[in-house]
């Protein structure tokens, strides 16, 4: 039997896509290892956000050769969409597919005989149309699956090169997503994440909404969770925070773009919201959820940022109930408006803006994480363990470890959370009593 190993650099979109592509070498009797096996595919699923994952396309592709000098080498997504030329000069790649035609790859290979040149097949982006639904799991698990509900942009941000790699923004009927969430469920899955590049813009082309396409999942019997990746500030109304707020499916977490606390850098970002409606909606949901998570993405050093616009993101942030911080450090991406724009940041002073913000975050999260100390969380038990530990996360995404139990994998256990150790809460299982003694008996 033949075997095929992937790796995907990226979000959690892209380990979607590289879930549903690893199904069709699976239906054609391939075995799926973990990449670092001798095999004789390998898939590599790339981003190209910021300059570090074209580095690591390069990496893996050594790596992947490193360990099967004679591997069909496979490389697709973002990168590969906007920079074919570049990878087909990468030693060892055989094959180069666009994000048209990513999902149909044995409509150009079948033998996977290794010819040691490059072969392209990207199509324009102007071309690109289709939606590929997908789903993607954790490989130790089946307890949380991330759904893919949208694709695409349309927003153009100055910095941004996923739209020039997706095209513009598309998602499927409500009907046909509601199909695969009934699928997973029925595989075991208690909880499903909504993920694509712009949630937020569900249904819009399409006559519908985000709003309606989580309500009718709530109706899915089976799964326990529903959780939104992430949604633009200007897209989540306070509506829809009421509702979701008091949903008993819905995760009370939120992950909120931010990019910039300085409004002259959101401008120039060209960002469709400005820090004061940013900041009406986080209070907006705390006014309603004081337990609820709000998650933050924040760009530094982008061309202009001087340190007084640096200070007001900081203390914009400081000032805000965020409960953690997802920071990156401005890179410059070919064909983007922003490469062009005046006032480069130097590299150390992009490095020591992100290390503050990454502290600061860290220091967010503690702080919210000390604040569920004493109270009482349903957790969702993963299978992974570490230090004899096992982990889980609860609706408002807080990370808690107990003992290892194999028993528990996969069930939504009631926890207090009674301390806080190395990045995590520290868990105890609430036992009912009653039904104890039932069983003792």
């Amino acid at each position: 039997m033949r075997k095929v190993s992937f790796y995907t650099i990226g979000c959690k979109l892209n380990f979607a896509e590289t879930s549903t592509i690893s199904e069709e070498f699976k239906k054609r009797g391939f075995e799926i290892v973990e990449f670092g096996e001798p095999v004789d595919v390998c898939v590599i699923n790339t981003c190209s956000v910021t300059e570090n994952a074209d580095r690591d396309c390069r990496r893996v592709v050594r790596k992947a050769l490193k360990i099967s000098p004679n591997a069909f080498i496979i490389v697709t997504g973002c990168y590969a969409q906007l920079r074919p030329d570049e990878i087909a000069q990468i030693e060892g790649v055989d094959l180069i597919l666009g994000s048209n035609e990513k999902f149909k790859i044995f409509d150009y290979v079948n033998d996977f005989q290794k010819n040691y040149h490059a072969q392209i097949f990207v199509s324009p982006i102007s071309e690109i149309s289709e939606f590929h639904i997908a789903s993607s799991t954790p490989a130790s698990d089946r307890t949380r699956a991330f759904l893919k509900v949208q694709d695409g942009c349309d927003y153009n941000c100055s910095y941004c090169t996923i739209p020039l790699a997706r095209g513009e923004s598309r998602s499927p009927e409500i009907n046909i997503i509601l199909e695969k969430a009934k699928t997973l469920a029925q595989l075991g899955y208690k909880e499903i994440v909504l993920s694509g590049v712009n949630v937020g813009d569900y249904g819009r082309k399409i006559g519908t909404n985000l709003f309606e396409l989580v309500k009718e999942l709530e109706k899915i019997d089976g799964i326990e969770r529903i959780r939104i990746s992430s949604i633009e500030p200007n897209l989540l109304t306070e509506d829809m925070i009421d509702y979701f707020i008091a949903s008993e499916k819905i995760c009370n977490h939120f992950h909120i773009p931010l990019q910039s606390g300085s409004d002259e850098i959101l401008r120039k970002m060209r960002r469709r919201y400005n820090s004061e409606l940013y900041r009406r909606r986080v209070e907006y949901i705390k006014s309603k959820d004081t337990d609820a998570c709000i998650g933050a993405d924040v760009i530094v050093g982008f061309p202009g940022e001087s340190e007084k616009h640096f200070e007001t993101t900081y203390n914009f942030i400081n000032d805000l109930p965020i409960s953690y911080l997802h920071v990156f450090t401005y890179s410059e991406r070919p064909n983007t408006d922003a490469i062009n724009l005046p006032g480069k940041v130097p590299i150390e002073e992009r490095h020591r803006r992100s290390e503050m913000l990454r502290n600061l975050g860290l220091k967010k999260k503690m702080v919210f994480y000390r604040q569920m100390i004493g109270k009482k969380f349903d957790v969702l038990w993963e299978s992974e363990v570490k230090d004899g530990k096992m982990f889980g996360f609860t609706r408002n995404y807080v990370k808690v470890g107990i003992p290892y139990d194999q028993s528990l994998v996969n069930k939504i256990v009631p926890v207090k959370i009674v301390g806080v150790e190395n990045l995590a809460a520290i868990g105890e299982i609430i036992v009912d009593r009653s039904q104890s003694e039932v069983e003792m008996k």
